[in-house]
């Protein structure tokens, strides 16, 4: 039986057919934090948050932009980028040759649908019966935004970071999602140049579904993987 932990080699070779590797192994993991993951769980703020809300504010002082216009930008960006990663799934569940140019270059696949990724790789990886895959970002919060919008508060969590990796299929239990103990768990840490993206397995009974009605149904989470689409979630 497979080791439910952080899949380091599975990992690292998807990071060498990218083109980049990350290795994570000389960080310190704190996770003696075992809280239940929620939306509400965000402690301090991170050094780059800081940094961020710094910038923005000199910014600010200095008249290059206003408070007005982050905040109309922070509303365009919510409303259109959330649903970008779910109409590339949709895409993929009902074309095999993009779902393959997908899988090959997901960086050239979401430029197809005029999609531009503020990163230089990403890479998707796909559920199948034996295997579930989970994305974090153990050093901060590194995140696919122009997919699916901005990252929730417990992505961001330190809890989360540090838990995911040791313990997926507890931290997976905490968002109603049970697997198999045959499915084999890979957790895959995202960094500064290479984001990831989930691919679900498409649920029985949506044969015949448009690309929109499956859309419907793929939630940011489903993309993160830590919850998996179900037909009833669509409306």
């Amino acid at each position: 039986m497979s080791e439910y932990k952080y899949d380091y080699y599975a990992d690292k070779k998807l990071k060498e057919r990218a083109g980049r590797t990350h290795d994570h192994g000389d960080h310190d993991h704190d996770h003696d934090d075992h809280a239940p993951i929620n939306e509400h769980d965000d402690g301090p703020p991170s050094e780059f948050e800081i940094m961020s809300r710094a910038m923005q504010e000199l910014l600010e002082e200095k008249g290059v932009i206003t408070a007005e216009q982050v905040r109309r930008r922070m509303e365009v960006f919510e409303e259109d980028f959330p649903y970008r990663g779910s109409k590339l799934v949709a895409r993929a569940w009902t074309d095999p040759a993009f779902r393959q140019r997908l899988l090959d270059d997901g960086k050239a696949a979401c430029a197809e649908m005029g999609i531009d990724l503020e990163v230089d790789r990403l890479i998707a990886v796909e559920n199948t019966p034996d295997v579930h895959n989970v994305i974090v970002c153990t050093l901060c919060s590194c995140y696919p935004r122009a997919l699916l919008g901005m990252p929730p508060t417990w992505y961001k969590s330190r809890n989360y970071r540090s838990r995911v990796v040791f313990e997926p299929r507890a931290v997976l239990k905490e968002f109603g999602t049970v697997l198999p103990e045959s499915v084999t768990v890979r957790v895959h840490d995202s960094n500064a140049d290479m984001r990831y993206v989930v691919i679900p397995m498409r649920p029985e009974g949506t044969e015949g579904w448009s690309d929109e009605q499956l859309a419907d149904m793929l939630t940011r989470d489903t993309l993160v993987g830590v919850t998996i689409p179900r037909v009833n979630a669509a409306s």
